[in-house]
């Protein structure tokens, strides 16, 4: 059986509707009388995003000895450089 119906009709049935679709039927919804989409449920196959686990990365990613170690140029620009070096606050 299909269920036609118009977009206000819809908007006011539509967990009616979302279930008819989910039962089976063919829901059409239409504006001003003509057929714009068809409502059809989502096939339940859909795969769940797979669950992450700590330590996926363990010996795919690694960090340089001195990643941690300043440019003593850019540090020197940081620590000592004014904020407002016009006296304009």
């Amino acid at each position: 059986m299909t269920i036609k119906v118009n977009i206000h009709e819809a908007k006011t049935t539509l967990s009616k509707l979302i279930q008819a679709a989910k039962d089976g039927e063919e829901v059409i919804i239409a504006r001003a009388g003509m057929p714009e989409v068809r409502l059809v449920p989502v096939p339940e196959a859909v795969e769940k995003p797979r669950r992450r686990f700590g330590g996926e990365w363990t010996g795919k990613v690694w960090y340089a000895p001195d990643y941690d170690q300043a440019d003593a140029e850019i540090e020197r620009d940081f620590l000592e450089s004014k904020i407002f070096p016009d006296g304009d606050v």
